[in-house]
């Protein structure tokens, strides 16, 4: 391979540490000049393992806004039940209260008994959520796995298939 001849201006005090470097290691200049060009243009270790950092860095950002994305409609969305909960419910009569705050208990144990049997499948509603929607958009009228109302169920229960 032919070399190609390069004409550079140094520094008087770089010019002889490369002089002293070329003397002591017994090579030519030019070599010596070269070998260190090279290296300075071409990634090292430290380079590759920052721009490996960088990458999982970027990863590890992309995850948290995911995060932070799932706990915003997580957010939201037991804002948007609680108001419509708190503006739909009726007040209960006083008289009647033991028996709403049972009926209360029985519903909530319920509730997390279900929940924890999805958790333990690994289902995962926001999963169920993306692909109801996905459907919609792809020509579908309704959603599948949301309850249309149900009249054997009481108001406000899980529906039957969820619970015991």
């Amino acid at each position: 391979m032919k070399k190609v001849r390069l004409s550079v201006y140094l520094e008087p005090e770089t010019m002889a540490v490369l002089e002293a470097f070329a003397r002591r290691r017994e090579k030519p200049m030019s070599l010596v000049a070269e070998a260190a060009i090279a290296s300075f243009i071409t990634p090292d270790e430290a380079q590759r393992q920052e721009a490996a950092i960088v990458r999982r860095l970027d990863q590890h950002t992309r995850a948290v806004e995911r995060l932070e994305r799932n706990l915003g409609i997580s957010i939201e969305t037991m804002a948007l039940f609680v108001r419509f909960w708190l503006t739909t419910t009726p007040a209960v009569p006083e008289a009647q209260q033991a028996a709403a705050q049972a009926k209360g208990r029985e519903r909530f144990e319920g509730f997390v008994s279900t929940l924890g049997r999805r958790l333990a499948k690994g289902a995962s509603f926001t999963r169920e959520v993306s692909e109801d929607l996905r459907g919609d958009v792809a020509g579908r009228s309704s959603p599948p796995n949301l309850d249309r109302g149900d009249p054997s169920r009481e108001p406000n229960s899980p529906p039957k298939e969820e619970m015991g």
